[in-house]
């Protein structure tokens, strides 16, 4: 991964065969960021992606192997318990123009990740919601 500042922007590329999640946990501790908000674009080769029901108060992953084409990456930056938290969603396309995604769990990059991480001065922390089992944010 590489980055470079501009004011309260940061542009991040991450590298082939680097997991998106773990470069993005690199950076925010690097950078001492405690909120910001995220979007990219780029490939990846290995993802997986869950979907939330609530009513079970469970996540059910999907994962998926292939060349896929990142249509969408979006999400925060923030913190839970004063420590470093990622909600990210992503959609992927195949070779065959199919798209499907959802809450991101993994991602491995297999060509490059391009990312504007956009710096938001301030803080919100999350904690569990009872109701729908979520870590939501505290406004």
């Amino acid at each position: 991964m590489q980055y470079k500042k501009f004011d309260d922007n940061i542009l991040v590329r991450i590298d082939r065969g680097e997991e998106i999640l773990t470069q993005i946990k690199t950076l925010a501790i690097a950078e001492n960021i405690k909120l910001a908000h995220i979007n990219a674009l780029g490939a990846v080769d290995n993802l997986t992606v869950g979907v939330y029901k609530v009513a079970e108060q469970k996540y059910y992953a999907n994962h998926f192997t292939g060349d896929f084409e990142i249509v969408s990456l979006t999400g925060t930056i923030d913190t839970m318990n004063d420590d470093f938290y990622v909600h990210l969603h992503i959609s992927v396309g195949d070779d065959r123009g199919r798209v499907f995604g959802g809450h991101l769990t993994e991602a491995r990059v297999s060509a490059t990740c391009e990312m504007v991480v956009r710096l938001i001065n301030g803080q919100i922390d999350r904690c569990k919601d009872a109701v729908t089992g979520l870590n939501l944010w505290q406004l």
